[in-house]
């Protein structure tokens, strides 16, 4: 085995400036495994690094390989690792909690105060290989492809998300179309929503996707988005929403279209804080619920039986693939808006 490898630094404390560098293989720990990656792609969280926002300044320590969506397989395993050997397909979820805080021994460790996330805090998947502990560690189905595997950190986002709106027989809208809120219309459906309405805002690209992976209508959230909502449910709103954009509009649209006793689901984070009509949420019964990550390990269960259901249309989803040499090129794309989800296949 080789003793180094290709990677995309983020190197400098600047816009941009991320590099393609040979680097040595990271070693694997006692408790970890060295995986080789065979599809890893692109998050939002990426392009904000990338970007230098100030989250990025607040939170990021260059040099640092971004990354934390990826499919792979095992190519050595710590000496204390037992349950896993080389060769095995995996991915893994990104979030590293402690194990001992009363978060995690509460059974909420997607939520834990001492979170070390892949590909932010540590050395990502944009490379060849990477290391993770061995209990992150997820083995894929033989049957799933790379390419969708790599999909399974934002696609457990979208099945969190769904799953708490319980949208079995009901009238789903669906708030920002970029590829987590995507993934959701095809959970949605997948999980057998009455009806599933996608509300996009300008982006017409990322709306016909939504319609190709099974929307039943797909709308713009403007100033006539209410009317056209009620004269779709018959005035009586739709039963749950689910809140992907971030956007202090829509949040004001959420809860004008919600009905009565309904549910508001939020994922999308906000740039700053927002003004909210408390009182009408009050006074409709409505429900709000914060949505952060996936559940540890839950999630991922059940997106493994989504997938293996072969109900859910997710490949539509993924709409470009670079070599990673084109990292530039590739997070190009990915600004834009004019994709969906966009990965790196590394070589070999």
């Amino acid at each position: 085995m080789a003793s180094t490898m290709k990677a995309a630094v983020k190197s400098k404390a600047a816009p941009k400036s991320t590099e393609i560098r040979t680097v040595p293989i990271p070693s694997p720990g006692p408790t970890e495994v060295l995986i080789r990656v065979k599809v890893a792609s692109i998050c939002g969280t990426d392009v904000h690094i990338y970007d230098w926002d100030a989250w990025a300044q607040a939170r990021i320590k260059v040099p640092l390989v971004q990354g934390h969506e990826f499919s792979g397989y095992v190519e050595k395993a710590g000496s204390d690792v037992k349950s896993l050997k080389r060769g095995d397909y995996v991915s893994a979820e990104g979030h590293i909690a402690d194990g001992t805080c009363y978060m995690c021994r509460t059974g909420n460790a997607h939520v834990c105060k001492s979170v070390s996330i892949i590909g932010i805090d540590r050395d990502g998947a944009f490379a060849e290989y990477l290391k993770v502990p061995a209990s992150n560690v997820i083995v894929n189905d033989p049957d799933l492809p790379p390419e969708l595997a790599t999909m399974q950190d934002p696609l457990g986002n979208a099945v969190y998300t769904t799953t708490n709106a319980n949208v079995p027989g009901k009238t789903v809208a669906i708030f920002g179309l970029g590829p987590i809120g995507l993934m959701a219309v095809a959970v949605c459906r997948a999980m057998g929503a009455g009806r599933v309405l996608a509300i996009g805002h300008r982006n017409e690209y990322r709306m016909k996707l939504a319609k190709t992976v099974g929307a039943h209508a797909v709308l713009k959230s403007d100033k006539g988005l209410v009317d056209e909502v009620m004269d779709l449910t018959s005035d009586e709103g739709v039963d749950e929403v689910l809140e992907f954009s971030g956007s202090e509009q829509v949040l004001a649209q959420a809860l004008s279209i919600v009905r009565p006793a309904g549910g508001i689901h939020v994922l999308g984070l906000y740039a700053k804080p927002v003004t909210f009509d408390l009182s009408e949420m009050v006074t409709k019964g409505v429900s709000m619920y914060g949505i952060h990550g996936r559940l540890m390990y839950k999630t991922w269960y059940q997106m493994g039986g989504l997938l293996r259901s072969g109900n859910l249309n997710l490949r539509p989803i993924l709409t470009h693939k670079f070599p990673l040499d084109k990292y530039a090129e590739a997070m190009d794309v990915m600004r834009s808006g004019d994709c969906g989800k966009v990965a790196f296949p590394m070589e070999g």
